[in-house]
C-alpha cells in the first residue's frame, strides 16, 4: 500500500496495464479448456458475461450509494453504448469464433496487432503524436509478432485464414473502444465507463443467445462451470477495470503497446497446458516483443 501511495500516477497506470494484460491473456487458455468440455462460441460467451453482469451492477449500485454520479454521465450514455457493442460484445464475439478455429497462440498474437491500430487510429483522428520512441517500440513489436505468427500458421489447419481474419477484426475493434473510451473514462470515470460499458455489452450477449439459440440445449458439466468462472472474474471483471483505469492514467497507445506482453502469458500457457507446438522461431518472436515493450516502458534515471 505504500507503494501505491508514493507511486506517480504513470508507474501506477504501467502496472495496471501490465497485470490487466496478463489477466486478459489467460482468457484463451480458460476458453479453450471450455470448447474442450463441448460448449460452443454463444455458450461461452453469453455464460462468461451472465456470471459477470451481476457483479457490475453491484459496482454500479455502490457508486451510486456513496454518491460518485456525475452530470456527465447521461449525456455520454449512448456513446458508452456503442462503445459496449462495439468494444466487448462484436469484439469478443468475433475473437471466440475465431479462436474455434485456430490454436491459442495464433489468436493471441493476432488479438494484440491493435496497438498498433490504436497509435495509427489516435493519429488519424486526434492528431496524437507518434515520437520515435513508439514508433520504434512498434516496429520492434510488430516484427516479433510477425515472426511468431508466421510460424503459427505452419501448424494450423484448413481455416486458419477465416480464423485469423475473425481475430483481427476483433483486434480492430478493440482498438476503436480503447481509443475512444479514452475522453469518455476522463469524463465520467473508469469505474462508471467500465460497468457501463461492460453491463451493456452483457445485454447484447444475452439478447444475441436468446435470438440465435435455444437455452434447451445448453449442457454444461462442473469442470465447465469452473473454467466459465474464472474466465467472467479473473480474465473479465478484473482486467477490465485495470485497463481502463491504465488507459486514463497513461493513454491507450502506450496500454496498446504493453498490451503485447499477452502474447508472452498465452504462449507459455498455450504450451504448458494445451501442449500446443513451440519452436526456435515462437522464442525469437518473443524475444522481439519484449524488446519493444522493454523500449516503451524504459525511464533512464535523472543525472
Amino acid at each position: 500500500m505504500a507503494f501505491f501511495k508514493h507511486a506517480s500516477p504513470r508507474t501506477i497506470g504501467f502496472l495496471l496495464a501490465i497485470f490487466g494484460t496478463a489477466l486478459f491473456s489467460i482468457k484463451s487458455i480458460f476458453i479453450k479448456l471450455t470448447y474442450a468440455e463441448g460448449l460452443d462460441t454463444d455458450s461461452v460467451l453469453m455464460l462468461r458475461m451472465a456470471i459477470a453482469l451481476p457483479i457490475y451492477l453491484l459496482i454500479m449500485v455502490w457508486l451510486v450509494r456513496v454518491k460518485t454520479t456525475t452530470p456527465l454521465l447521461s449525456g455520454n450514455l449512448i456513446k458508452i453504448t456503442l462503445l459496449g457493442f462495439i468494444g466487448y460484445y462484436l469484439s469478443s464475439l468475433l475473437d471466440l469464433k475465431g479462436l474455434e478455429m485456430i490454436s491459442a497462440q495464433l489468436e493471441r498474437l493476432t488479438l494484440f496487432t491493435y496497438p498498433i491500430m490504436v497509435a495509427l487510429l489516435g493519429a488519424l483522428f486526434f492528431k496524437t503524436p507518434l515520437t520515435r520512441k513508439i514508433l520504434l517500440a512498434l516496429v520492434v513489436t510488430y516484427g516479433g509478432l510477425w515472426v511468431s505468427f508466421h510460424q503459427e500458421l505452419q501448424f494450423s489447419g484448413e481455416n486458419t485464414s477465416v480464423g485469423t481474419l475473425l481475430v483481427f477484426l476483433a483486434a480492430l475493434t478493440f482498438s476503436f473502444y480503447v481509443l475512444f473510451g479514452k475522453k469518455l473514462i476522463h469524463e465520467v470515470g473508469s469505474l462508471w465507463f467500465t460497468s457501463l460499458a461492460m453491463a451493456i455489452s452483457s445485454g447484447f450477449v444475452l439478447i444475441h443467445y436468446v435470438v440465435f439459440n435455444d437455452f434447451s440445449n445448453l449442457n454444461v458439466s462442473a469442470m465447465a462451470w469452473l473454467w466459465l468462472f474464472l474466465l467472467a472474474i479473473f480474465s473479465t471483471v478484473i482486467p477490465s477495470f485495470m485497463i481502463s483505469e491504465a488507459i486514463a492514467k497513461i493513454g491507450p497507445a502506450q496500454t496498446g503497446i504493453i498490451g503485447t506482453l499477452g502474447p508472452l502469458v498465452t504462449i507459455v500457457l498455450a504450451v504448458w497446458i494445451l501442449n500446443e507446438p513451440f519452436s526456435i522461431w515462437h522464442a525469437f518472436g518473443l524475444v522481439l516483443v519484449v524488446g519493444g515493450v522493454t523500449i516503451l516502458t524504459y525511464q533512464p534515471k535523472p543525472k
